[in-house]
C-alpha cells in the first residue's frame, strides 16, 4: 500500500526545519539544521528510505518551493549551512518570474515522488491562487497561524522553538487539506493506472488537454510539437488578424431589425487579438437586452422574483456540451491539426457517453471536452489557433440569438435569461407544444442537443447572481446566492447567503434566522494583506491573514499600506468600515454575546429586498 507523508519546510538565516507526518499512523518527525543542533544526515536516511519503499510526500506548492530546497538539501547534507539553504530558499522566493521553472526538480530527478496538492487544485493559476492559510479559513480549522516572524529575521532558540510548533501545525493542515481533496487524488491515481502516465499532480484542465494531445498524436505523430532550437515546442496557427465574416457560419439568418443589426456590425469586424474584441454589442428586444461578449452572451431581466403557476410555465434549455459540440458538428477545428481533429474530438465525446456518470472514465473525458476548447486560445499550447476559439465563441452567441428568436415569436412567452449556452423563458402552459416544436427545429437546424430543466421559481438579481428551484426541490444557486462554494473562492460570512435562501425559499424572516443560527463558523469573515502591508485591530498590529467577526465591542481593522510612488506617508485604509470588529484566529477567542447581527442582517436584506 502505497504511504503517503505530510511535509513541510521552514526556512530562516540561521535555521532550517522539515516537519512531517506519516498519515496512516500519525507518527510525526522534525529536523532541525541550526547552531543548536544538525539532523540533516538522519533526515536524509529517513527521506531516501522513503524512497526505497515507494512512499509518497506531500505538500502545499512542494513542487515550487519545498522539494526544490529539500532536493538541494539532500545533495549537500554533510556539509550544508543554514545560510546557504536561506540562500538557495530565497533564489526561489526572490527570482523573477520568467526564471519559475528554473528550480523545479522534474519527476525523473526526484529522490521522492511528491504529491503538490496547490496544483492538483490548480491554485498555481492567477485567477485561482490560494493559500493554505486562506484554506485554514475555508476548512473552518479552530486556529488560523501565520508566519510567527518575519522572514529574513535571525532567530533566537526560543524563537525557533515557536517556529517548530508553526511548523507541525501547517504540516496539520496539509493533511487536513489532502483529506479534503480524497476524490481529486483518487481520480489521478486511477487515471494515471489505466493510461500508465503519472497524472498525481495535473489540474483538472491538463488533465483532459493532456490526454486529447495524446491522442492527436497517436494518430498524427508530430502533430502537437516540433523541435525549435532541440527545444520542444507546441505547433501552432498564428494569425495576424480574424475576419468575423469568415468564421460566421452561413446558415446563421435572422428576421428580427435588431439580431440582424448585430449580425451586420460583427460581419465587417476584423480583429487583431481576441481580448475584448466585441466588447460594448448588445441589443434590446421587447424589453430585454442581450449582451454580446468575447466569451460569450449573456443578458436577464432586472432583479425580481419569478414564479411559476397553474397558468405560467418557467424552463430552462441548454446545449449539451456547447462549445465542443459546436466545433464537432461543424467542422471546425484548429488548423495546423486538420480535419482529423474533429474526428478525433467526436470520439472523445463518444466515449464519455460511454462510461456512466461518476467514473473516472467519464470525468476525463468530460475535462478533455471542455478543457481543449479554452486551450485553444493559450498561447502556449499546441490547440492554439485564435480564429478556431471565435468560430466557437461569435457562432455559439448568435445561434443561441437564433433559439430566442423563434422562442419569442410563440405569444406571451417572455425571456427571463440567456447565458453562454442557454436561454431561460416563461410561457403559458397550454402553448408547451409551441416551446418543443421550437426545440426541435432548432436541434434538427443545427444538428447539436438540448436538455431542459422545469423551474418552479426563480429570485434573480443578475443573470450571474440568482437562486433556482426546480419543480422536483433541486436548488441551483450563483454568485452572491451560493454557499456551497469551491475551495479557491472567499468563505466569509456565510450566514448571510443561508439567512437569505431560508427567506427567499421559505419566508423565514432574516432576522430570525440570523438570530437562531448556531454554527460561529458561518458569522466569520477573513481579510489578507500583503508581507509589504500591515494589518491593525484598533493600535494592535495583527497577522496578516486574519479572520474576525462583526462585534458589539470591539475595534476599528484597517491596513496600513506602503506609500505611493513620490509620496512619503504610508496609506491607511479601512476594512468593514463603520463596523467594530473582534479577531478570532483562535475560535476558542470566540464570544457569542458579542456578535453585532445588525451587520449581518444588513448584508442579508441586500441580496433580499430588490427581489420582493
Amino acid at each position: 500500500m502505497t504511504e503517503y507523508y505530510a511535509y513541510d519546510i521552514e526556512v530562516y538565516p540561521n535555521v532550517f526545519t522539515l516537519a512531517m507526518k506519516r498519515l496512516s499512523t500519525g507518527d510525526r518527525w522534525l529536523f532541525e539544521c541550526s547552531s543548536r543542533r544538525n539532523d540533516l544526515v538522519q533526515m536524509t536516511e529517513l527521506l531516501l528510505w522513503l524512497k526505497r519503499n515507494d512512499s509518497i510526500m506531500v505538500g502545499f506548492n512542494n513542487i515550487g518551493y519545498d522539494y526544490p530546497v529539500l532536493h538541494h538539501v539532500i545533495d549537500r547534507c554533510s556539509y550544508i549551512t543554514p545560510s546557504e539553504i536561506y540562500d538557495k530558499s530565497m533564489s526561489i522566493i526572490d527570482g523573477p518570474y520568467s526564471d519559475r521553472f528554473k528550480h523545479v526538480i522534474w519527476d525523473r530527478d526526484r529522490y521522492i515522488e511528491q504529491l503538490d496538492l496547490l496544483k492538483i487544485h490548480h491554485f498555481d493559476n492567477v485567477a485561482k491562487f490560494t493559500s493554505l492559510k486562506m484554506l485554514e479559513f475555508n476548512m473552518r480549522s479552530q486556529n488560523i497561524q501565520d508566519l510567527p516572524f518575519p522572514p529574513g529575521l535571525h532567530l533566537t532558540s526560543d524563537q525557533i522553538d515557536t517556529l517548530i510548533t508553526y511548523n507541525h501545525h501547517d504540516v496539520a493542515e496539509t493533511e487536513k487539506f489532502f483529506n479534503e481533496s480524497s476524490s481529486e487524488i483518487e481520480l489521478r491515481k486511477k487515471l494515471s493506472e489505466k493510461y500508465g502516465k503519472d497524472m498525481t499532480n495535473f489540474n483538472d484542465k491538463k488533465i483532459g488537454v493532456d490526454y486529447l494531445i495524446t491522442e492527436i498524436e497517436k494518430t498524427s505523430p508530430g502533430s502537437c510539437y516540433v523541435k525549435v532550437d532541440g527545444k520542444r515546442t507546441p505547433n501552432q496557427t498564428i494569425r495576424s488578424s480574424i475576419a468575423f465574416k469568415d468564421v460566421i457560419f452561413p446558415y446563421v439568418k435572422f428576421e428580427h431589425p435588431e439580431f440582424i443589426r448585430v449580425y451586420d456590425w460583427l460581419m465587417e469586424q476584423v480583429i487583431t487579438e481576441t481580448k475584448g474584441a466585441i466588447n460594448g454589442l448588445d441589443c434590446t428586444i421587447n424589453d430585454f437586452k442581450y449582451v454580446f461578449g468575447t466569451g460569450g452572451i449573456h443578458g436577464s431581466i432586472d432583479p425580481c422574483t419569478v414564479t411559476a403557476d397553474s397558468y405560467y410555465k418557467i424552463k430552462d434549455i441548454d446545449v449539451t456540451s456547447y462549445y465542443p459540440s459546436l466545433g464537432i458538428v461543424n467542422r471546425v477545428y484548429p488548423e495546423h491539426l486538420g480535419e482529423s481533429f474533429c474526428g478525433l474530438y467526436a470520439d472523445i465525446k463518444k466515449q464519455r457517453l460511454s462510461y456512466p456518470k461518476g467514473t473516472p472514465e467519464n470525468k476525463m473525458l468530460k475535462l478533455s471536452l471542455n478543457g481543449s476548447y479554452g486551450d485553444s486560445n493559450n498561447p502556449y499550447s499546441p490547440l492554439y489557433d485564435s480564429k478556431y476559439t471565435m468560430t466557437i465563441t461569435i457562432n455559439g452567441q448568435l445561434l443561441l440569438c437564433m433559439l430566442a428568436e423563434r422562442l419569442m415569436k410563440i405569444p406571451d412567452l417572455r425571456m427571463i435569461q440567456i447565458n453562454t449556452d442557454g436561454v431561460t423563458v416563461k410561457y403559458p402552459r397550454h402553448l408547451e407544444g409551441y416551446v418543443t416544436d421550437v426545440c426541435d427545429w432548432w436541434q434538427k437546424y443545427t444538428m447539436l442537443d438540448l436538455e431542459d430543466v422545469d423551474y418552479s421559481r426563480m429570485f434573480i438579481r443578475d443573470v450571474n447572481n440568482y437562486v433556482a428551484e426546480s419543480v422536483d426541490g433541486k436548488i441551483k444557486r450563483k454568485g452572491a446566492y451560493e454557499y456551497k462554494l469551491e475551495w479557491h473562492k472567499n468563505h466569509s460570512c456565510l450566514v448571510v447567503q443561508k439567512a437569505v435562501e431560508a427567506a427567499l425559499l421559505h419566508d423565514t424572516p432574516v432576522e430570525t434566522f440570523i438570530y437562531n443560527h448556531q454554527d460561529p463558523m458561518d458569522f466569520m469573515l477573513r481579510t489578507k494583506v500583503p508581507r509589504s502591508s500591515e494589518l491593525f485591530l484598533g493600535d494592535r498590529q495583527v497577522q496578516n491573514i486574519c479572520r474576525y467577526y462583526i462585534s458589539v465591542t470591539g475595534r476599528d481593522l484597517y491596513k496600513m499600506m506602503p506609500p505611493l510612488k513620490g509620496k512619503a506617508n504610508k496609506r491607511k485604509i479601512g476594512i468593514n468600515v463603520g463596523w467594530l470588529v473582534s479577531e478570532c484566529n483562535n475560535m476558542a477567542d470566540y464570544q457569542p454575546g458579542n456578535i453585532n447581527y445588525t451587520y449581518y442582517i444588513n448584508e442579508a436584506r441586500k441580496l433580499v429586498d430588490p427581489l420582493r
